[in-house]
């Protein structure tokens, strides 16, 4: 029992000593972020009819898309988390990098083995000097054990937990920008479908419009006063809007059955019933451009990833250090169970090692060259995302700006292509003017309607994308621990 005692010591200490070593040293640079162009203090296409967010003023948090008010919309959205297959890959990439966190942490703990065993043997008698009073058969049980422990004395192993870490945080920043990526794009698609709604509406009611001039020109064809080209003419151009009307079933399909995808279900049994697009770009909270580099979950994946490039140079450098390993054993031995566990019966044995490279051809100089470059160019790529996301939010801001401008015009247009069909009507039907007057008014009024109605359905999807550049009411703080 002595033995025993003195093995539970032994390994206590050996215990002791890797505690300690803990906190020892770690080589390779300490994160610093990286440097990005400095914010402007102000966005340059703000519209100037908008007001900065105040900090009470800001998206929602999470469900962003319920700014438009839009029942339908949020309950489309809300499948997304639920069936969306896409998202559920990226989580599941997530929950594994969880698992590779785990993983480099239990490198902070020693390896115990167990190892029962037990044999019955026949020696030969035949054997080099054998002894008749040895018995030619024996039992032999043991019951050990092993601890071993690599000493992390110069932080490879944290470094290695400090990387996988940061690549966690960055995949779950990965997860929050598919999922607000997810949630644009199924904004974007049900906007552009009700846009089509819109346009069928328009086109629904030009064809009645054209019937009617049809008619009117068939009666004065059978009246004598208009002439069978005038008829022929109406008749292309019913038709050719009639076509026209049927080719928006076309796009307004796709871009409902991509909505079934996004939202889980199968396209032969989702359907969305169409109501035309009446809505308008909601005030959008901006908040100051200094922020954004905290809202968007793409820029802070690219940052997390830098702090895990910058972790691999230290466990690069940690190459050039010993490897120092401390090991201990013990457990009994002996011929009959009923001796097992006894003091005589006890065996134990503690030990270490470290190894040092001395020669390895430039591999250590090269590995660590490869983590520094590494380094480098993911430093280059947050600072390329970062100038991206500027990018993004002046684009959408430039496009609702403009196109609110541009819908302005064009309403005015609108008016006066209505108007000139309604002067060109009557002036047909006094006999001043041919029915190609009529037609050119009528086909120019469709073409300045259906502009509009596009117009209206590029600020929506304008509104969504430039809520998606502010990172959808995200930010960094929501980057869970590891």
């Amino acid at each position: 029992m002595k033995q025993l005692g003195k093995f539970h010591r032994t390994a206590v200490a050996v215990a002791s000593v890797a505690l300690v070593v803990l906190s020892g040293c770690r080589v390779g640079p300490n994160y610093v972020q990286p440097t990005v162009p400095p914010a402007p203090p102000a966005f340059k296409e703000t519209p100037s009819n908008w007001k900065q967010a105040t900090p009470q003023d800001q998206l929602p948090k999470g469900k962003w898309w319920e700014i438009y008010g839009d029942e339908k919309l949020n309950s489309l959205e809300e499948k997304i988390a639920v069936s969306n297959q896409t998202l559920k890959v990226s989580y599941h990439q997530y929950m594994s990098a969880r698992e590779v966190v785990r993983q480099a942490r239990s490198q902070f703990f020693p390896a115990l083995a167990v190892q029962p065993s037990g044999s019955r043997n026949q020696l030969s008698q035949n054997r080099p000097n054998f002894n008749t009073l040895t018995p030619s058969q024996y039992s032999d049980i043991a019951l050990t054990g092993d601890i071993s422990y690599e000493v992390d004395l110069w932080g490879q192993v944290r470094r290695t937990v400090e990387s996988a870490q940061e690549n966690a945080q960055a995949s779950a920043g990965d997860l929050e920008n598919v999922s607000l990526s997810l949630h644009s794009e199924l904004a974007v698609d049900y906007f552009s479908l009700r846009g089509l709604d819109l346009q069928k509406q328009l086109l629904d009611a030009t064809v009645i419009d054209f019937e009617k001039a049809l008619q009117l020109t068939q009666r004065r064809y059978r009246g004598g006063v208009a002439s069978d080209v005038d008829v022929a003419q109406a008749e292309t151009q019913l038709e050719t809007t009639r076509a026209q009307a049927i080719e928006t079933g076309v796009a307004r399909a796709q871009f409902e059955h991509a909505i079934a995808v996004l939202t889980g279900e199968t396209a032969s049994t989702f359907s969305i019933t169409p109501s035309p697009l009446a809505a308008t770009p909601p005030e959008i909270p901006l908040g100051v451009p200094s922020e954004l580099l905290e809202r968007r979950p793409d820029i802070a994946a690219a940052e997390r990833r830098v702090a895990s490039a910058n972790a691999q140079i230290g466990v690069a450098i940690a190459a050039y250090y010993p490897q120092i390993s401390l090991s201990a054993a013990g457990g009994f031995e002996s011929a009959a169970i009923g001796t097992l566990i006894q003091g005589p019966s006890a065996l134990w044995s503690v030990g270490g090692s470290a190894v040092q490279t001395v020669l390895d051809g430039g591999r250590r100089r090269a590995v660590t060259q490869q983590a520094r470059d590494n380094h480098e160019a993911t430093v280059a790529s947050y600072r390329e995302n970062v100038l991206e996301a500027f990018q993004q939010v002046e684009d959408n801001l430039a496009a609702l700006r403009l196109l609110e401008q541009e819908l302005t015009t064009q309403q005015v247009a609108v008016a006066s292509a209505r108007r000139s069909v309604d002067l060109s009507t009557t002036r047909y039907k006094r006999g001043i003017t041919t029915y190609l007057e009529v037609l050119t008014a009528q086909s120019t009024a469709l073409s300045n309607e259906r502009t509009a109605a596009d117009l209206m359905t590029r600020r929506m999807t304008a509104s969504v994308q430039l809520i998606k550049a502010l990172g959808g009411g995200w930010d960094r703080s929501q980057l869970p621990k590891m």
